[in-house]
């Protein structure tokens, strides 16, 4: 099968158009991605600010991976005083029962298993509906201060103790179920997560030692 000149003009002119858009979009991703993770790092970090209490460390630096299974580790940021002592730590825990996917929380916990704050990250909710979760503050200020005893971890129209949203049962029912297993998650691995930072703060030691 041959081609004629003009076919031949418009394969070329084709083949430069898309090298050319190609060598575009690697450089506007590179150019865009360094200003995309900075955004994403400050996000992150004035939410942390929100959900920690008062801290003399940046949890950013001082995260470590917990690992949740051999294919997936979960990011943990502690929260240290003036000491070095640990005195909270901060993870983000999935709702994947959602009414329109999954809510992303990031929850803030004292090491005594107090909830110090949550805030919601990331959700698909319905607009209107879902939005309590995130601009309701006396909603996500009830969550302080309550532990795996001193909370039925229900929403009222279950029996429990938290508000449900006109109109929005599934939504606060999700995140409410998501706070509950991070307390339970922080229960039952308090100690290796302890481990865990003192592990890093040691190897961060090692690498400062070497000439």
């Amino acid at each position: 099968m041959s081609f004629d000149k003009a076919q031949q003009k418009i394969a070329l002119t084709l083949f430069v158009v898309g090298l050319v858009s190609a060598t575009l979009l690697a450089l506007v991703d590179k150019w865009t991605a360094g200003p995309i993770a900075e955004a994403q790092r400050q996000a992150l970090h004035q939410s942390l600010l929100q959900v920690l209490p008062e801290h003399a460390n940046d949890p950013l630096q001082d995260m470590f991976l917990f690992p949740m299974s051999k294919q997936e580790s979960l990011k943990v940021f502690p929260a240290k005083d003036k000491k070095g002592d640990v005195v909270a730590y901060a993870w983000q825990q999935v709702a994947p029962d959602g009414y329109s996917g999954t809510i992303k929380v990031l929850m803030g916990v004292r090491v005594s298993g107090e909830v110090a704050a949550i805030r919601v990250v990331f959700h698909k909710e319905t607009p209107g509906l879902g939005d309590g979760i995130v601009k309701n503050t006396a909603w996500l200020n009830s969550f302080i201060d309550k532990t795996l005893s001193n909370a039925k971890w229900l929403v009222k129209k279950d029996g429990g103790d938290f508000d449900q949203f006109t109109g929005a049962t599934i939504t606060p029912r999700a995140v409410v179920k998501a706070v509950h297993q991070g307390l339970i998650f922080y229960k039952n691995n308090q100690v290796d997560m302890l481990k865990r930072v003192y592990a890093e703060a040691l190897n961060k030691d090692k690498e400062g030692d070497k000439p």
